[in-house]
């Protein structure tokens, strides 16, 4: 039996499993997104007692006393920070990635206020893209960061946009929350679970399919 704060409250768990699926599966926090499952991509990273962890790694049994933070536990000022700052910067595109991200910039951010270029590219090396490009990212958690530290109320849209007009994509709250469903987030009631099943042969023609299993 293991015990464990999760966003600030706590959860007795008997199982020992993966931390990820933990979260996605019983807690249903959808902002842990599973990847790559062996630790490669970094889209399923959380706060482990402030420091990033790619959650697919780490077992249950390793987080008896733990303290977790997934993007669904980030206060929700510093989430329209970070809403605005990827939005404003364009550091958002599928967006599968984007909450690994913000939990790594979060992590930083809660122990350096003023980054460099450098410090931000070392906290996100753990994490991988796959078509935004680190350059907007990073321009995103130094924007984030100069808000925090000034304070300022952050600019909203009016929605009165003209042609040619830099804008926020629509979807960019979902993407940097975690709250867009991708495939792997559905969950129905009664659903089943498939996989594709190759033919040894290339050019074998199926002449029965044993279904019996």
């Amino acid at each position: 039996m293991f015990r464990c704060m999760v966003n600030k409250k706590e959860y007795v768990v008997e199982k020992d499993q993966k931390l990820i699926r933990f979260l996605r599966d019983e807690l249903k926090l959808k902002s842990v997104k599973d990847g790559c499952s062996q630790g490669a991509c970094g889209t399923c990273t959380v706060l482990v007692d402030g420091k990033a962890v790619k959650a697919c790694i780490p077992m249950m049994s390793k987080m008896d006393g733990k303290e977790i933070l997934t993007v669904e536990g980030i206060p929700e000022k510093e989430k329209e920070v970070f809403v605005y700052a990827f939005g404003e910067a364009g550091a958002v595109q599928c967006g599968f990635c984007i909450p690994g991200m913000v939990i790594c910039a979060k992590g930083l951010l809660d122990v350096n206020l003023n980054p460099t270029r450098k410090e931000i590219a070392f906290a996100l090396k753990n994490n991988i893209c796959r078509c935004t490009g680190y350059k907007k990212i990073m321009d995103a958690v130094e924007l984030a960061a100069r808000l925090f530290r000034e304070g300022k109320r952050i600019p909203k849209e009016n929605g009165q946009w003209k042609v040619g007009e830099r804008v926020h994509r629509l979807d960019v709250r979902e993407k940097v929350l975690g709250t867009g469903e991708y495939t792997d987030d559905i969950e129905m009631e009664g659903m089943l679970f498939a996989s594709a099943v190759r033919s040894e042969y290339a050019r074998a023609k199926v002449l029965s399919v044993d279904g019996s299993k």
